[in-house]
């Protein structure tokens, strides 16, 4: 931790991602100093391939039974009705029932966002929404529905979209009453499509391939429950995946080669977390892979035309988005965390403009601190670190040489970088600290030291800079 809080030496930080000219644009930034905290994937699944996936993940969470478009349900007839949207109708789970009386909400009913305003957030009610665009003759139309909006902001296609949604169903109806986290929906998916359900051989061969690396890294690379080396089902899904890279499966039927699939595929995802049996499958719940899908899908709450501002209709996709955490394997506490990221990580990657992201970034992570103080979590303390240590690192680098980092046109974002830096340096110190917790509490005041910090470091560059120019 000593390290975390060295002073870093003179000229540290630059201009080059931060400032902005007098029209309010950004003259330049750059994301290559931000890398992701939560690791990479060891194969080469792309952000596109990652979304189609958690697309699947989400329809297939989200959708009822008998096919309808995907509805949402407000709280007032939840409190009416405790059933909720799901894959079958005959489960006991509370998180696989479904209504029939799911109510098709329109986008141009959804009343103010809760979510927004406990983030501190700005209203964009006079902005046009994604679903009020998406064609020509849309006023002919019935009102959008939330599940068309998430499709719309996931860019998917309706070609796509469609060919999902047939999958589910058939495989609802050849597995009546099983529920969506007892299957391994790409070993389901290959199951139900040939190459004649594509329009040419080539978008076959990708779909196909996806949904073996979705497999490869669910279940190998990054599996939730580590892989002995004697494993045998480990062993041939390795070989069946690297024989499909020369010549593809046959998809689409219950042929050998897919029962052969099935046979490597099942024991893997089956094997239990806690040592219990259960009937849940653990094939995109492993860290990092379910921590970059559930990215995309959070990234979908940001309006798809316009990159710095979040929907509207927040509250009712992020109830929709949180039905995935049963295949994810998420929590409230790891939605917080990865919630901050992608505020914070949009904030940046958007050219450093918008304080509404960086306010609310630093909101978010109230709860992310809240969080800290209540879990011991060493997995969760991992990805914590990681991801506050990157917040922090970013913040430093702007606030230990702030003269040069701030000018009359960007001063306002200053005061929310500060609060973000202190804010992760106190959760980093207080919560994940074994050395502060071994020394009195009073004999550490990480705002003010961090503070104390900045401006001398800032001042030291700054006479450096004139001594240099005398």
């Amino acid at each position: 931790m000593a390290q975390l809080f060295r002073d870093r030496i003179l000229g540290e930080s630059k201009r080059e991602s931060m400032r902005i000219s007098t029209n309010g644009v950004a003259k330049s930034f750059s994301i290559r100093d931000l890398p992701s905290p939560f690791g990479e994937l060891e194969n080469d699944l792309s952000d596109s391939e990652l979304r189609e996936t958690v697309y699947e993940i989400f329809v297939g969470c989200c959708r009822s039974s008998g096919g309808k478009p995907l509805t949402y349900i407000p709280q007032s007839e939840k409190n009416n009705h405790e059933r909720s949207p799901s894959f079958s109708s005959n489960s006991s789970s509370s998180s696989s029932n479904f209504s029939s009386l799911s109510l098709q909400r329109s986008l141009t009913s959804t009343a103010a966002s809760k979510v927004k305003k406990a983030l501190g957030m700005r209203s964009n009610s006079n902005k046009k929404s994604p679903g009020k665009e998406i064609s020509p003759t849309s006023k002919s139309k019935k009102p959008v529905t939330v599940g068309e909006l998430m499709r719309i902001q996931m860019r998917v296609n309706e070609a796509t979209d469609s060919r999902i949604r047939r999958g589910l169903l058939r495989i609802a109806a050849g597995q009546l009453g099983r529920r969506i986290d007892s299957m391994v929906l790409p070993l389901e998916l290959l199951q139900q499509f040939k190459s004649t359900d594509f329009p040419d051989q080539q978008e076959y061969e990708a779909w196909q391939m996806r949904n073996l690396k979705v497999l490869e890294a669910g279940l190998l690379l990054h599996p939730i429950v580590p892989i002995e080396k004697s494993n045998s089902a480990a062993q041939r899904l390795r070989q069946i995946i690297r024989g499909a890279s020369e010549k593809l499966i046959e998809t689409g039927k219950n042929n050998e080669s897919m029962q052969s699939l099935r046979s490597a595929v099942m024991p893997l995802a089956s094997r239990s977390i806690d040592g219990f049996g259960s009937d849940a499958c653990h094939w995109a719940d492993g860290f990092p892979l379910n921590l970059r899908l559930y990215q995309m899908l959070l990234e979908a709450l940001f309006d798809a035309y316009d990159e710095t501002s979040i929907i509207e209709e927040i509250d009712e996709v992020l109830e929709l988005i949180k039905k995935t955490w049963v295949i994810l394997g998420m929590n409230q506490m790891l939605h917080n965390l990865c919630f901050t990221w992608v505020l914070f990580h949009r904030f940046v990657a958007t050219g450093q403009t918008e304080n509404d992201l960086l306010f609310a970034a630093d909101n978010q992570l109230a709860e992310v601190a809240k969080d800290a103080k209540a879990t011991k979590d060493p997995v969760y303390s991992k990805i914590l670190s990681s991801t506050l240590s990157s917040i922090l690192g970013w913040a430093e680098k702007r606030l230990l040489a702030y003269h040069d980092t701030f000018d009359r046109d960007n001063v306002d974002l200053m005061q929310s970088i500060v609060s973000l830096g202190v804010s992760a340096a106190k959760i980093l110190v207080e919560d994940n600290s074994h050395e502060y917790r071994r020394r009195r509490k009073e004999e550490v005041d990480v705002a003010r030291n961090r503070i104390d910090t900045y401006i001398r470091s800032s001042v030291r560059t700054a006479f450096a800079q004139a001594s240099y120019i005398c």
